[in-house]
């Protein structure tokens, strides 16, 4: 019981990070590593099909439930409608359990009452009807309990794709519905966990294969994707620790390869943590420095760089002494790229949160290319897939800024469930600074 009770602690948080927050959790109830499993699975379900469960809460709740019972009703009905190796008994008994324990006898009396009408309604295969079928699943409800796809295309993706309306609506208009709708189905998939092999990749995978963790080839001829219920395991293993392999998806590593750091050359790291970027381009026996505007984000990139065993200079913004050679600015996004990953993001897309960002993304571009020297180079990327944030960015930058031109770009759609990856997607750019 305690995985149900630690995931439905993390639910109730309001936590806007919470996939951050099971190992704490984990660590309070004192989980081993399958239990601490399927609390990231629970957790990850509810947040990647958020709007999935409130639409199965709505339809099958009595009255309005106060956001603590909502939260035991969708870690039930993730185990009923979005996990398989879950029987209906157990997942009922220990999600009522649970709410007894937290909520008292007579809530678990309801989310009992609930959990088996919703049960009784669940139908094996698929209806047909967009608005009863639920999305990678093998279910469908006796009644429509999703919006209109016809009259209501947007709101319909919300509740059966789990995608805002807003990044529906912005998607649709540049990709057409399909695409926009095949994309999203896409990111409701747990991804694989994308390694940068440090060592040769076939070493790597050998291994790994020892330890029972079977791996594939990503495009880039130093990744490898394992499943994710590896994870603890990679991350347990000597080839991880002792720094032979790392986490990284390939957009990223790409994007860290755009700098073209080499032996002799200066290079700034200006949003370093957690390091991924930093130590691809510290292997290559550059001089870099890193920086970041939190402490406690430097704490991080430390212990990445440490476990890598690199030296690089880390050092706060305002110690920063430039020019520099090259400059890499992986910049505070969306994260619409990798909602595989960060599935939380994508509640987060809004005007106030594009307005920020926007800010933020000026105000990084503009330090950043004060520190490049003349005949330098400026890098910038993120792990969103919205215009504005790419390649509309950088053309505002060089329209203002006569300095710099463009001399490269790499712009990826994630593909978490192709064979190969990638897992994420992004946008980087690399810019040459007039000498």
């Amino acid at each position: 019981m305690s995985a149900r009770l630690a995931a439905f602690e993390v639910l109730r948080s309001g936590s806007d990070l919470p996939l951050r927050e099971v190992e704490a959790a984990a660590r309070r109830h004192g989980l081993d590593g399958r239990d601490r499993g399927l609390v990231r699975r629970l957790v990850g379900c509810d947040v990647r099909h958020r709007g999935t469960l409130l639409a199965l809460v709505h339809h099958f709740a009595r009255g309005k439930p106060n956001p603590d019972l909502s939260a035991l009703l969708r870690l039930g009905f993730t185990q009923l409608f979005l996990l398989d190796r879950i029987p209906d008994h157990a997942a009922v008994s220990e999600t009522v359990r649970t709410t007894v324990d937290t909520l008292g006898l007579s809530k678990g009396r309801y989310v009992n009452a609930v959990l088996r009408e919703a049960i009784r309604a669940r139908i094996e295969g698929s209806s047909g009807d967009p608005r009863r079928d639920l999305v990678g699943r093998p279910w469908h409800l006796a009644e429509p309990i999703f919006r209109d796809p016809v009259e209501h295309p947007l709101l319909w993706a919300e509740d059966a794709l789990n995608l805002p309306a807003p990044l529906m609506k912005g998607w649709q208009k540049r990709m057409g519905r399909e695409a926009a709708c095949a994309l999203a189905r896409e990111l409701l998939a747990e991804p694989p966990l994308s390694l940068r092999c440090i060592a040769p990749a076939s070493e790597v995978a050998a291994e790994l294969l020892e330890l029972g963790v079977e791996t594939r080839p990503g495009h880039h001829a130093a990744i490898l994707l394992a499943d994710s219920e590896h994870t603890e395991a990679v991350i347990a293993s000597p080839a991880f620790t002792e720094g032979r392999v790392t986490a990284q998806g390939e957009t990223a590593l790409r994007a860290a390869e755009l700098v073209q750091a080499a032996p002799g050359t200066r290079i700034l790291d200006l949003c370093a943590a957690p390091g991924g970027k930093t130590a691809v381009m510290a292997a290559t026996g550059a001089d870099v420095v890193a920086s970041d505007i939190e402490p406690r984000r430097l704490e991080r990139l430390s212990e990445t760089l440490t476990r890598l065993r690199l030296v690089v200079s880390i050092v706060e913004p305002s110690a920063i002494e430039g020019p520099f050679d090259a400059v890499l600015i992986d910049v505070p996004c969306s994260n619409t790229g990798v909602l595989a990953q960060r599935p939380e993001a994508r509640w987060r897309y809004g005007p106030k949160t594009r307005s920020s960002l926007a800010d933020l993304q000026r105000t990084i571009l503009a330090r950043a290319a004060e520190l490049v020297r003349p005949g330098g180079r400026l890098v910038y990327s993120t792990c969103s897939l919205e215009p504005e944030e790419n390649a509309r960015r950088i053309a505002d930058f060089l329209a203002e800024d006569a300095r710099f031109e463009l001399e490269e770009s790499i712009e990826a759609l994630p593909a978490p469930t192709a064979p190969a990856g990638p897992t994420d997607g992004g946008y980087a750019a690399r810019l040459r600074r007039r000498a």
